[in-house]
């Protein structure tokens, strides 16, 4: 199968390429994906789990995206709750070979069943960014209606997820971000803007809950902006300065077949709308995961049916 690998950690994207790669078995409650349209998120190049598996061993060259939809092809030992043919999407496990191929091993708990009326180009850009959002504000931020919520990087793919749930279930959103990203963080939800570059950040005062997805000087500022009894939640560590009368936590988002089926049935009635930028194609993922210029929205790796794969979906029928 074709698929996209790393190989040098100190390269990050520049050290991609594409391959040709075994296709992947399926363990004792795993299923095969053939995979649709991948999402990717530049940190992972960053994360340990990329590189090293849990036994601390090298497994470079490795698989790098872990968000996908696609279709089940086959089954591993065990594997209970869905079906070969089935449409899913979910999330992958971080120590395991990703989803930027044309074929994935994932567990069958990671999935959630993807409706025919999602495509799967959508599919794929909501895991992360959806169960992110859905999880530090629900979970962990324990949102209720009538608060306010700072959402850090409200135009990002994971900031207006953050945004458009937060106003659904209530709360009063400051959204923030660059001065270009302001029309686009309205027009997700947000009551209001704050330019991070020329405003003052500590000019919104006291919030309930501030969700960071942006950390360094920005997190040390948001601990100040939290009132007591309120929440700092973090995707990219630990606040040095924790908030003086409330919480700081800092979580590892996980997948969740419910959330996932919350998230996706609010993409179908229009209560939700995913942020995709850029969308190219396997052939062309090493050029797209490289921008030279700033890109707003998630990019998504489409892969198209080789003739390989279409020989082995018609041999299946």
């Amino acid at each position: 199968m074709k698929a996209i690998v790393v190989t040098d950690e100190a390269a990050g994207t520049d050290g991609m390429s594409l391959v040709e790669r075994p296709e992947p078995l399926p363990a004792i409650n795993d299923v095969i994906v053939e995979v649709h349209a991948s999402g990717f998120v530049p940190t992972e190049l960053e994360w340990p789990s990329t590189w090293t598996d849990r036994r601390g061993g090298d497994r470079a060259p490795s698989i790098p995206g872990h968000e996908l939809a696609g279709v089940v092809t086959a089954m591993g030992y065990g594997t209970t709750g869905l079906s070969v043919g089935q449409r899913v999407f979910g999330l992958t496990d971080w120590h395991r070979d990703g989803t930027l191929a044309e074929y994935v091993a994932v567990e069958a708990r990671n999935l959630a069943p993807l409706p025919g009326d999602v495509d799967f180009v959508v599919g794929a850009s909501l895991p992360i960014s959806g169960l992110t959002a859905w999880q530090g504000l629900f979970d962990h931020g324990r949102l209720q209606a009538g608060r306010s919520v700072v959402a850090h990087g409200a135009a990002g793919a994971v900031g207006s997820m953050v945004t458009q749930l937060a106003r659904e279930f209530g709360a009063y959103v400051i959204g923030t971000g660059r001065a270009a990203d302001r029309q686009t963080a309205l027009d997700f939800g947000a009551h209001e803007f704050v330019d991070l570059q020329t405003d003052a950040l500590e000019d919104v005062g006291g919030v309930d809950l501030v969700f960071d997805v942006i950390g360094g000087d920005i997190q040390k500022r948001s601990a100040g902006l939290v009132r007591a009894g309120g929440t700092l939640v973090s995707v990219v560590g630990p606040p040095e300065a924790p908030p003086a009368d409330g919480l700081a936590i800092d979580f590892v988002v996980e997948s969740d077949r419910g959330q996932l089926g919350e998230i996706v049935q609010r993409i179908r009635d229009g209560r939700l709308r995913t942020h995709i930028g850029t969308v190219a194609t396997l052939d062309d993922a090493v050029a797209a995961l490289n921008p030279t210029e700033r890109r707003k929205g998630k990019t998504i790796i489409r892969v198209p049916a080789s003739p390989a794969r279409s020989a082995n979906a018609r041999s299946d029928r």
